[in-house]
């Protein structure tokens, strides 16, 4: 029979035990072993049924067990003890307050997902990984970052298999009163909310919810209250779901909202207000806008407002592809602001031009979300130095007139949150070594170039840890091979073979990720009988778990998901690879360390980043991977193998693929393989071994969140947050305004004439020419631009590359037709083919950098062939 109501029966602790309460709600818990470890000992068996979850395993253990531990000592010493350590944790200084200089009071941190621990299942992949170990790193480094998110009554879906290996999603839904989440109140005691105004008098309402992440607080917004009609009650239902209009609404209440939310959290708890807002990916573009609403609100007009909200907002770009960004319907999006919508105080036309592709190449009449969160962002990155690169060329067209590489997006490679991701096991290892709190400051918080101690470890422990490590994952992918079996209607007579499935001394590949077409599943299906013979060597075979989840809508990804199923099925090959449905954060914490490799392999460069390797290299697992993302950055032989690649422009795809499944192939069989089985004279793995110990010592400290985190700080928030506190009133407008008067004398600024001291058209290394250049600046003034010489090395068709920027000074005032004369030297430190240019700039105090405006003149053609600008 089914329940006609369903309700939440919160169990009433007794005193002695109120501080689990206060644990269970701070998702500390989710990377603090002593933590985890205590609620283990509350109950093993209840913890083991609610899968690890604080939330749920109070709300199931027995009164009678919970009255004994209340007179349990013991256990209540260990109580207080792990409550003392959060409450020092949530109060004493940590790395951020011991910063010098005027760091932000606050940065507010946006996101559509967050995949903070299994419990909250709030994420479908690496952008809700990366964004909630984004949160956790801040948490350990003391960054006051508030996180903002919506709240999914969904989730992100789970994933079965049929009978014939179709992938299957089911909704569960999720009741916020039993997950680790506190709604946020009014002082009144009432719930707080935020709404936002729809077309046609309608309103769209949301709750909010808090989810404590250690010292970070997150709030996340949930469109399921009474107050709101069906249709809105929805726009929170499901991740990444619905169409177009349901994506907006969705988009409108995370940026939108979630700066009405931030604004109501900060008032209700004293919370300093945010000097700085990142922009994680496109999806909460929409919160520069509700910025300068509010700053129109109090009186600036519209481009002062741009101007003040520009400084202070960082956007993060993760999609190396223009078919990942949201882009909305020109009408749509025009449709839900205005008078008779939301932000009634701007004209459409100016929400419209800040999304709006109009560049070459560009669709016109699409509202595309990375263009607004770049025009509305004074800093942007990509998330790895290739994607930063990648980023620039796709993005260019919005800076006409500027090389790609000026295109001003810089890239804070991603990290992994260590104490998430490596294994008790592991940690345990180095922590014998150097000690618990050194081994966890090195995890969290970072700083060294190299972990030394790894170096004393004995080959004998890396080993023995490894094949632990291996068991423990065989173990696990029995006990899920089996459920999935079940699911998919085999019988318990039919599964004698899974009792086989792996072998803890077998050297074990991890392949999981989504599975969009680009990140290329069934590449190692290419050759299936040559993947055959490498399961099913004698003496050198290998096993291959793999994981991952297509979205509902790709049909094509389900395809690839049910080939590859279909080969583990095969029973030859059956108990040497597996597939294994439902892949996430807990799964994940099993799979990364239990590998020996972990295989990635997509089409080069659509991997923005791609962590997976990350957080496998922090447990001793080797990386194989096409030169890609981060491992494109950091690749050394010491660390794994790179996968060759056939990327060049006229490779047809499927010949591409054919190739790199060879390389594949190849480095499996002649160098992989035998390296693992090959023994030294200690009966170890010696080379394989020193392989392992340079990844944990070398790799490990780069791959950290904490590190990310810091660059964020160092690079990003606090030149953001002085930019923030420069753009005053009087200066934001000051600022729009002169770039209104540059924009509309710009056509009348150019370079008139260029010379040098050369004679020759060839010079030795370390001559300095004197360089003069006349320039007309129309009805601007010197002190509005910056003249540069742009020289360095130049390829075969004459491109600068590798340039240096050099500023020429003005030298007295304009002539009689009213051209201004600049000089400077030029240093020929380059040898070989040479080149320069001249070129000006808009320059202002507040502009980050002289691109910014996207305008520049530089020399007409006749001008520089008169000039000869080329020496050789």
């Amino acid at each position: 029979m089914k329940a006609i109501r369903r309700l939440t029966v919160r169990p009433v602790l007794p005193d002695p035990l109120r501080p689990l309460s206060d644990l269970a709600r701070n998702l500390r818990w989710s990377w603090h072993p002593e933590t985890r470890d205590l609620f283990h000992s509350v109950d093993p068996e209840c913890w083991t049924a609610s899968g690890g979850d604080p939330v749920r395993l109070l709300g199931t253990v027995r009164p009678a067990r919970l009255a004994e531990l209340a007179e349990d000592r013991r256990f209540l010493r260990r109580l207080t003890a792990v409550a003392d350590d959060l409450d020092h944790y949530m109060t004493g200084d940590r790395w951020y307050q011991a910063q010098s200089g005027r760091l932000p009071a606050a940065v507010a941190y946006f996101s559509p997902e967050f995949g903070i621990t299994a419990a909250l299942p709030q994420y479908s992949g690496g952008l809700g990984i990366l964004a909630g170990d984004h949160l956790k790193a801040a948490s350990d480094l003391g960054v006051p970052l508030v996180g903002v998110g919506l709240l999914y009554r969904h989730g992100y879906f789970r994933q079965s298999l049929s009978r014939d290996g179709w992938q299957q999603e089911h909704y569960p839904v999720l009741d916020p009163h039993e997950l680790p989440l506190a709604p946020l109140k009014e002082r009144d005691g009432t719930p707080a909310h935020v709404a936002l105004a729809l077309p046609g008098g309608r309103e769209l309402r949301a709750r909010v919810w808090l989810a404590q992440v250690g010292r970070v607080p997150l709030l996340l917004l949930d469109s399921d209250v009474e107050e709101n009609d069906p249709g809105e009650r929805g726009v929170t239902d499901r991740l990444y779901g619905g169409g177009s209009e349901h994506r907006l609404l969705q988009e409108m209440l995370l940026g939108i909202g979630g700066v009405r939310a931030v604004r109501t959290y900060c008032r209700i708890t004293g919370h300093p207000a945010p000097e700085v807002f990142h922009t994680n990916e496109g999806h909460a573009g929409f919160l520069g806008l509700e910025r300068i609403a509010e700053l129109c609100d109090g009186g600036s007009d519209f481009g002062s407002a741009l101007e003040a909200v520009r400084a202070g907002t960082v956007f993060t770009t993760h999609t190396p592809v223009p078919a990942g960004i949201d882009r909305f319907d020109r009408e749509l999006v025009a449709r839900h602001f205005g008078p008779d919508a939301e932000l009634p105080r701007i004209e459409v036309e100016r929400v419209l031009r800040l999304g709006m592709e109009t560049y070459p190449g560009g669709e016109p009449n699409l509202f595309n979300m990375a263009v607004m969160g770049l025009r509305l962002a004074q800093r942007a990155n990509g998330v790895s130095v290739l994607h930063g690169g990648v980023s620039r060329g796709m993005f260019a067209g919005l800076w006409p007139g500027f090389d790609a590489d000026e295109v001003p997006i810089t890239s804070v490679t991603n990290g992994v949150h260590a104490p998430t991701w490596v294994a008790p096991e592991v940690f345990r290892l180095g922590a014998r070594q150097i000690g618990v709190q050194r081994a966890e400051d090195a995890l969290a918080v970072g700083g060294s170039d190299r972990w030394d101690s790894v170096a004393d470890i004995p080959d004998r422990d890396i080993w023995e840890l490894r094949r632990t490590l291996r068991a423990q994952l065989v173990e696990e992918v029995r006990e899920r091979l089996r459920a999935s079996w079940r699911q998919r209607g085999a019988g318990t007579a039919e599964l004698g073979w899974i009792d086989d499935a792996l072998d803890p001394d077998v050297l074990t590949i991890g392949f999981a990720r989504r599975v969009p077409s680009y990140k290329r599943l069934t590449l190692m299906l290419r050759d299936r009988e040559r993947l055959t013979e490498l399961l099913l060597h004698p003496e050198r075979p290998i096993q291959i778990v793999v994981a991952g989840k297509a979205h509902p809508a790709d049909d094509g990804g389900k395809r690839l998901v049910q080939e590859l199923v279909r080969f583990a099925d095969d029973a030859r090959v059956r108990h040497r690879i597996v597939f294994l449905p439902d892949y996430g954060m807990a799964m994940a914490q099993k799979l990364y360390p239990g590998c020996d490799i972990w295989l990635n392999n997509p089409l080069r460069p659509l991997e923005a980043c791609g962590t997976s390797g990350m957080k496998a290299a922090l447990n001793g697992c080797l990386n194989l991977s096409v030169l890609d993302g981060w491992w494109d950055e950091w690749y050394q032989p010491d660390f794994g193998w790179a996968i060759p690649t056939a990327d060049g422009a006229g490779t047809d795809p499927d010949r591409r693929d054919a190739i790199e499944a060879d390389a594949l192939y190849d480095l499996l069989e002649q160098r992989i393989t035998p390296r693992f089985y090959e023994r030294g004279a200690s009966g170890l793995p010696d080379r394989w071994l020193e392989m392992v110990r340079r990844t944990l010592s070398l790799l490990g400290p780069k791959v950290l969140a904490g590190r990310m985190v810091r660059e964020y700080v160092e690079r990003l928030y606090t030149p953001a947050a002085e930019a923030h506190r420069a753009m005053d009133p009087d200066s934001a407008r000051g600022l729009a305004e002169w770039k209104a008067r540059v924009r509309a004398a710009w056509p009348g600024v150019s370079v008139d004439h260029v010379e040098t001291s050369a004679a020759t058209a060839s010079a030795e290394l370390g001559t300095t020419l004197a360089l003069r250049v006349r320039v007309k600046l129309g009805d601007l003034a010197p002190e509005d631009v910056e003249v540069q010489a742009v020289s360095g090395r130049v390829d075969s068709e004459d491109r600068i590359t590798d340039a240096a920027r050099t500023p020429l000074k003005p030298v007295g005032g304009p002539d009689l037709e009213g051209r201004w004369a600049y000089e400077g030297p030029l240093a020929l430190d380059r040898t070989g083919p040479f080149g320069y240019t001249v070129r000006v700039l808009p320059a202002h105090r507040l502009l980050a950098s002289g691109v910014e405006t996207g305008l520049v003149a530089v020399p007409s053609g006749d001008l520089v062939e008169a000039a000869g600008l080329l020496m050789r």
